[in-house]
């Protein structure tokens, strides 16, 4: 006949229930490290290296010309954006434009627009043109990351925007004209 094991007592009992807890926090401790580490990997900033983000795109030409003579004032390469989609994502993530770039934004209707800088990194002037091409406003150095409207004086079937301080620097202001070609 084969010998009954004792059962253990109270104190064994407790002993043995601590050492299973221990077990269970060491293996649930040993899964969740790696995931605690790889959440806050993720939320570390990542580089802040310039070249980052949507590339410029050359899809045509822009000359910006002075009102009253005609002559030229500035000419850009451009990246056009005429559908809601691209509309919508505009100058978004992007971390640089050069001074001879900017986006031009056809719109369906001559109307008042307005824009804002959600997730725009850098300043802009934004120029709100008319259906004759003609400069109606000009938003100065429009903050990044900002979420305050930047309309429009008037009617504008296209939007220019352009690095900060472009305006400033070429003397570009309203009343002035556009002209521009696709590639």
């Amino acid at each position: 006949m084969a010998r009954r094991k004792p059962l253990p007592n109270r104190a064994e009992r407790r002993r043995a229930e601590r050492r299973r807890k221990r077990t269970l926090i060491a293996i649930v401790a040993l899964i969740a490290l790696p995931v605690v580490a790889g959440l806050i990997y993720m939320s570390l900033p990542k580089s802040q290296d310039v070249n980052t983000g949507p590339k410029f795109t050359k899809q045509g030409e822009l000359q910006l010309l002075d009102g009253e003579t005609g002559e030229q004032i500035r000419q850009i390469d451009i990246e056009i954006k005429q559908n809601d989609q691209e509309r919508a994502e505009g100058m978004m993530w992007r971390r640089s434009m050069e001074e001879d770039q900017g986006m031009l934004f056809i719109m369906d209707r001559n109307e008042p627009q307005s824009f804002w800088m959600r997730n725009t990194y850098i300043p802009l002037d934004i120029m709100f043109i008319g259906e004759d091409k003609r400069i109606v406003n000009i938003r100065k150095n429009a903050q990044p990351q900002s979420l305050s409207p930047q309309p429009s004086k008037g009617n504008a079937k296209y939007v220019l925007e352009v690095v900060g301080g472009f305006a400033d620097k070429h003397g570009v202001e309203a009343g002035d004209r556009i002209a521009f070609t696709r590639d």
